[in-house]
């Protein structure tokens, strides 16, 4: 599923190529590509200026000079990319879109193989859409509360890992960048947050920033073509990964196999000597 660096990757280029541009035509293109809680159909678009784009943890938005916004989430495989004429044309269109400026004309589409991805016309609510305001915030952004965040973890009795991956705690992190971060912070995965000083979960926090950053810095992390930017790009991240998809491979820290256990129906990659679990 992609991540905060991932849907931040997708943010950026869609600011970039899409802003100033007026939707011509919007139209769905399968029975589950729009949120059935959406206030209007994407038709209900047509018109409307691009006046840029928002995002919050894993949903992004495109923001328009009406009161509303077009919301996404990524879900497992979703894509926005630019429909040029030299390319391809992408398999699994769930939306096109018809943007003009002047005399220029670019064909957007939402793209997603797994469908569980979706679309939505939204009111703002404090400046996020609806359907995000139970979403904590990310570290990017400058409304995020370090010392709060910090102090929530801390009084939660769960395993850290699971903290993480809360996104009413703190959004944006996903399984991967878990998987980093606590390797970075040399945190066992299955280490209680009650058993943490703040401190430490201070240095988790710090290293997930790190990580995502980096990230976004090389375009996200692709393992297939399930995740590419808007140009149809992949990410190149996973050439720095460190544990997480590194099974029976020697950590780059200490040389020690790195293992893998599963909790919570999810993987978690980490390296047995250098993440040692407080007992």
């Amino acid at each position: 599923m992609p991540e905060l660096p991932e849907v931040e990757t997708v943010r950026r280029g869609l600011h970039h190529l899409i802003t100033g541009y007026r939707i011509a035509n919007a139209v769905d293109l399968h029975p589950r590509a729009l949120k059935a809680e959406s206030l209007a159909p994407l038709s209900a678009l047509k018109g409307a200026r691009i006046t840029g784009t928002g995002r919050r943890g894993k949903f992004l938005w495109i923001t328009l000079n009406r009161p509303v916004v077009l919301v996404a989430h990524l879900g497992m495989s979703g894509q926005f990319l630019i429909q040029e004429r030299d390319r391809p044309r992408a398999k699994h269109i769930r939306a096109q879109f018809e943007l003009k400026k002047s005399l220029r004309k670019l064909d957007l589409v939402f793209n997603d193989q797994r469908t569980f991805g979706w679309l939505s016309v939204e009111e703002l609510v404090d400046d996020v859409p609806s359907s995000a305001i139970h979403i904590a915030h990310d570290p990017f952004d400058p409304h995020f509360d370090y010392q709060a965040t910090i102090t929530k973890m801390a009084k939660r009795n769960i395993r850290i890992k699971t903290a993480l991956l809360n996104q009413e705690i703190m959004s944006g992190v996903g399984n991967i960048y878990a998987d980093e971060a606590l390797w970075r912070a040399k945190v066992h995965p299955e280490s209680l947050t009650s058993d943490l000083s703040q401190k430490k979960i201070a240095s988790v926090i710090d290293a997930a920033t790190e990580v995502m950053r980096e990230a976004i810095a090389k375009g996200g992390t692709s393992f297939d073509d399930l995740y590419i930017n808007v140009n149809g790009e992949s990410g190149f991240f996973e050439q720095s990964l460190s544990a997480y998809g590194r099974e029976n491979e020697p950590c780059p820290r200490c040389g020690a196999l790195i293992k893998r256990i599963v909790f919570g129906a999810r993987s978690s990659h980490f390296c047995p000597r250098c993440q040692c679990k407080k007992r």
